[in-house]
């Protein structure tokens, strides 16, 4: 998830530029350490060891190679989703928001120093080659990615349609690392899907926030309501594994259930950084009951959606607990069509809750099927609390009450065959209806 803010533009260029006029007229006094903690003097450390290792590394190095690997290093020790994006990487984070790129749909963050997968993406070779969310990739074509960045795994990743690429994997009940042999392909996501479950109940699928998910989920809701006699009894709106994307797609989706009110606020040092967004006047969808469902590959903009409709008793949420990415990332151009993905605010529910590394909890917690049939014990859920540096639940300074869902959990075991979740979601859409008739010939 993140938010274009190029006001910053001018004051971060600013600051790089003179780091990098520092770097390049190295022509000061050689000193080999630094004196006292102000930031002159500790980028006066870092131009000492850059001219060292210029002048003395067994090989001739790239200066901007240097550089950005400097920057990188800042940027990783602050938390595992702010990041350096080089001009290459930076044009692809642009072509992921519309849906389309070269590559093998996985959608990775970094756990003990290991690639680990979030969640793989629906319809994509990860997806197909069975490849599921928790599982760490040690190799990439033999090589181990052990401290490899983000940046540098998504470009091995990456590739054009048909070209070959293996990967190592290891899961938590594996004896040993398996390795999975897979073709690349262009991962052509498609935000939404939708169909009728049974008559008059729909079922909508967000695999991901895009720019167009919006414009995609009032398409959807308009054919199933045409298909459906002109209205929906009730709807299933599918959340597991979206790793989120956009943050206004997020706020105009829960707009179509939303009547009024808060939708989502964030919270950062910055002023800028603090803002509300509230649902807007104008049609909304009728009010039929919604089951929401969320797993642990449910992150950021699933997340908001989610949390929204649920403290606004708008939704029952099921499922089980998401993977609790509150934070929000802001994406600021900088020079040679570079760019910056920074950490810049929390993001809380309408009644305030953060679930940075905490999540949402279901209203109705209900495992999948293939988790109920194995050993949970060999089951791995990664979720943000579990990823180095990244941020507590709840800011020391910050003074938001905490509040916990207002439903009460119920756990749900019985096992069944095919998509379990989905079908409790639409046994319970089904009870509203019944129940709904009940009290009107009662």
């Amino acid at each position: 998830m993140f938010k274009s803010k190029a006001g910053k533009k001018i004051a971060l260029l600013a600051t790089l530029l003179s780091v990098l006029v520092l770097v390049i007229g190295i022509g000061a006094q050689h000193r080999c350490a630094a004196q006292g903690n102000s930031d002159y003097e500790s980028i006066e450390l870092f131009t000492d060891v850059m001219k060292i290792v210029q002048k003395n590394y067994v090989e001739e190095v790239d200066s901007k190679k240097l550089v950005y690997g400097a920057i990188n290093g800042m940027l990783s020790s602050l938390d595992p989703h702010s990041s350096f994006m080089p001009p290459e990487m930076y044009k692809e984070m642009k072509i992921d928001t519309k849906g389309s790129f070269g590559g093998l749909g996985i959608e990775i963050t970094i756990k003990d120093g290991f690639l680990t997968v979030i969640s793989p993406i629906e319809d994509t070779p990860a997806f197909k080659a069975g490849i599921k969310s928790g599982d760490q990739i040690l190799k990439i074509e033999g090589k181990f990615t052990k401290d490899m960045t983000i940046i540098d795994a998504v470009k091995k990743m990456r590739g054009p349609k048909g070209s070959k690429i293996n990967i190592t994997i290891m899961r938590e009940g594996f004896d040993k690392p398996r390795e999975v042999n897979l073709t690349r392909d262009i991962v052509q996501i498609k935000s939404v899907k939708f169909k009728t479950l049974d008559a008059g109940f729909g079922y909508v699928r967000i695999a991901q926030f895009q720019e167009k998910t919006d414009e995609d989920l009032s398409k959807a809701l308009k054919t199933l309501k045409e298909d459906n006699k002109g209205a929906l009894k009730g709807l299933v709106l599918d959340l597991r594994n979206d790793p989120g994307g956009l943050l206004d797609q997020a706020v105009k989706v829960c707009d179509h259930f939303v009547d009024n009110g808060l939708i989502v606020y964030t919270e950062g040092r910055d002023p800028e950084s603090k803002m509300k967004f509230l649902a807007k006047k104008g049609n909304k969808e009728p009010l039929y009951p919604i089951v929401v469902l969320i797993n642990g590959g449910s992150a950021s903009a699933s997340e908001i959606v989610a949390g929204a409709l649920q403290d606004h008793n708008r939704a029952v949420i099921m499922g089980t607990q998401s993977f609790g990415k509150g934070s929000v990332q802001t994406i600021i151009p900088l020079t040679e069509d570079s760019g910056l993905r920074l950490t810049t605010a929390l993001y809380y529910t309408p009644k305030g809750r953060s679930i940075q590394a905490k999540g949402i909890v279901p209203d109705i917690t209900v495992e999948a099927l293939e988790l109920a049939t194995v050993e949970k014990k060999n089951t791995l859920h990664i979720r943000e609390k579990d990823l180095e540096n990244h941020f507590e639940t709840e800011p020391k300074d910050s003074k938001v009450e905490q509040t916990k869902p207002t439903k009460p959990v119920v756990k749900l075991d019985e096992p069944m065959r095919g998509d379990y979740q989905l079908l409790r979601a639409l046994d319970l859409l089904r009870g509203w209806d019944i129940l709904k008739k009940t009290n009107k010939t009662g």
